[in-house]
């Protein structure tokens, strides 16, 4: 495992005389996500989801794109009406409801679609919980306090369980595990982060991918590229200005190790980070795309923190930031403004402002996600 890490690292590596240019902007051409798109492995064998896609409509492609917040009305109806890929449930969702509530209502979602839905939460443990904080005795602690109560067994023992519970509710995605690398209790990423040392956080990441792998629960690694000592892009624009070496040396790591062990997403963060867009926040920059797909040589599922943040709204405007999302290579757009953001989308690829073998190969990706946890056969 660690030399498929070393791999991966080392090929990131050699487009760090590229990537050091792109942080002197006298030493690059800066590109407009909405202008260029990203360059593409080679997909893997995928016959049966081609001809899936091949008689999808441009509606249903475009719906297939969006992980949205499930709406507190009506969720059913929107899920059939804008073919969705997913919905990210939220504290909301479980408030007040018993499980086999919770299981009804996702059944439901589930009925209404034509194609299974991914049916995410972020259930980290600790200051982020959504399902336990309702529906258990105690809500999930946090893997740092797991680890420090128990070492790696209770760490182990909180992830199965955490997949147990959620599956249980017919939850199918944990957006998790966090792989940001921060040490500083007076940082925002403190509590939510496993540790400040980058080989812990990377073993954090591979129990975890591999015990939700073992279970049919998808994981998502976030945030790329990596947090640091960044504040919240919750609340407005946040500037990452730490050398490319820094990231190679540390922040990668864990991402590098959730890879390699199966992870099934990749979560990129709004940060403005310096040395690989100092124009785009990395949600929106093809750039950083490229290095997850070019460099960490990853086929996967990419998808946006939520662009209702306030590092986007303050950025662009709330339907301009899925099409610049679009535009920069994201396959799955996380999204709390379905109405105004889908139709955008939609006017853009019935534009062509977006091409159809772009969007083509990210529901290709996001399908065969969707097989790779048994909703598809």
């Amino acid at each position: 495992m660690k030399k498929l890490i070393a791999i991966f690292l080392a090929a990131a590596a050699l487009s760090l005389t590229a990537c050091q240019s792109a942080g002197n902007p006298q030493n690059r051409q800066t590109t407009d996500p909405q202008t260029t798109e990203v360059t593409e492995p080679a997909e893997p064998e995928t016959d049966m989801l081609e001809e899936m896609v091949a008689k999808m409509t441009v509606e249903e492609k475009v719906g297939q794109m969006f992980f949205a917040r499930c709406p507190d009305a009506d969720a059913a109806e929107t899920a059939a009406k804008y073919h969705l890929g997913g919905y990210i449930l939220f504290g909301r969702d479980f408030e007040g409801l018993t499980a086999d509530e919770v299981r009804v209502n996702i059944q439901s979602y589930q009925e209404a679609s034509d194609i299974p839905m991914l049916i995410g939460t972020d259930e980290e443990g600790g200051t982020v919980v959504r399902a336990s904080l309702y529906l258990r005795d105690e809500p999930f602690l946090s893997p740092r306090d797991y680890y420090a109560d128990g070492g790696w067994e209770a760490v182990e023992g909180a992830e199965n369980e955490k997949a147990d519970l959620l599956l249980s509710l017919g939850i199918n995605v944990n957006i998790a595990p966090v792989c940001d690398v921060t040490g500083d209790p007076d940082l925002f990423m403190y509590e939510r982060s496993f540790s400040g040392d980058a080989d812990e956080v990377s073993q954090f990441v591979d129990k975890t991918v591999g015990i939700y792998r073992s279970k049919k629960l998808g994981s998502v690694l976030k945030h790329f590229p990596g947090y640091g000592d960044n504040s919240d892009t919750h609340t407005g624009i946040v500037t990452d200005s730490r050398s490319y070496s820094e990231f190679l040396s540390k922040d990668f790591k864990p991402f590098a190790m959730g890879i390699s062990a199966g992870a099934d997403c990749i979560l990129v963060s709004h940060n403005i980070v310096e040395c690989m867009d100092p124009e785009y926040p990395a949600s929106l920059s093809d750039k950083v795309h490229q290095i997850i797909r070019n460099d960490l040589r990853y086929n996967g599922v990419v998808m946006t923190d939520d662009l209702i943040m306030g590092a986007i709204s303050d950025y662009t405007g709330i339907d301009a930031a899925a099409v610049f999302a679009a535009k920069a290579g994201n396959d799955l757009l996380c999204c709390s403004d379905l109405e105004v953001q889908y139709p955008a989308v939609l006017t853009a690829v019935e534009n062509q402002e977006i091409p159809m073998e772009q969007i083509d190969r990210s529901v290709i990706r996001v399908l065969k996600w969707k097989q790779d946890l048994g909703l598809i056969k």
